[in-house]
């Protein structure tokens, strides 16, 4: 058993969310019971996974994207958003979310852990977000043409990834890593002269844009390419805290 503060303090120090301007409150964003014997994690804090950490009595929830964004506005307690959220308070389970420092952190990072399942070696920083990384950027171990890559990616993910290219048998040695909805990033990949971008995310005009500067991109779904975070930072909770942890998978397809 661990506390309520311990498990906040060992997350503070850790992820150091403090450094980040982000787009909601990183940390404990629902206060519930001070014993924690068991925890759940997910890349979201939904209605579904919070159902499933209510079924498997868990004492506390970890989520990537937590429940309060600046970009929602003040959200009442009413409607669908009380049933998602009033089964926490009910039970007494707390909430904890990690947005963009699980994002950029070199070691357990969503871009990190991702990397290193596609052998991006050599990783550096990158996606700069008001001083701050978001990402990572590397080079292939192997270097593969696009279209390898993108099936090797593809596997990792268990998840369709959509391929920008103009010749899908261009060489990838380099490439940048933003996970999620960074669709936008691929300039600063461009710009930094990488072979290749992978995120989440890809819209209408990144399509042609990004191909007409030259680069690869590749969008492997936000959730798909977010999942290798928190599941990092689950194991690292587990084997330094000695507490009972376990995973709550989505099958959301964007």
């Amino acid at each position: 058993m661990i506390s309520r503060q311990q498990l906040n303090d060992f997350y503070s120090a850790l992820l150091q969310p403090e450094r980040y301007s982000d787009y909601g409150p990183n940390g404990l964003q629902i206060e519930g019971k001070e014993a924690i014997n068991k925890i759940a994690f997910a890349v979201s804090a939904t209605r579904d996974s919070i159902t499933r950490a209510v079924e498997q009595q868990a004492d506390a929830l970890v989520v990537h994207h937590g429940l309060f964004w600046s970009f929602h506005g003040a959200k009442t307690l009413t409607g669908p958003f009380a049933k998602r959220v009033v089964p926490l308070i009910k039970k007494d389970i707390n909430l904890f979310a990690y947005h963009l420092p699980l994002d950029g952190h070199a070691e357990i990072g969503n871009a990190a852990t991702l990397g290193r399942l596609i052998d991006c070696i050599e990783q550096q920083p990158f996606g700069d977000y008001k001083g701050m990384p978001t990402g990572i950027k590397g080079v292939l171990k192997t270097p593969v043409a696009a279209a390898t890559l993108t099936e090797k990616l593809q596997k990792v993910l268990n998840h369709d990834v959509i391929l920008a290219s103009t010749d899908r048998y261009r060489t990838v040695k380099t490439l940048g890593i933003i996970t999620g909805g960074a669709n936008g990033e691929w300039k600063t990949a461009a710009e930094q002269g990488l072979d290749a971008y992978i995120t989440g995310e890809i819209s209408e005009h990144d399509w042609h844009d990004s191909q007409e500067h030259g680069i690869h991109m590749l969008a492997g779904g936000h959730n798909a390419t977010e999942q290798f975070g928190i599941k990092a930072m689950m194991n690292k909770t587990q084997q330094q805290l000695n507490v009972d942890c376990f995973f709550i998978g989505s099958d959301n397809p964007a």
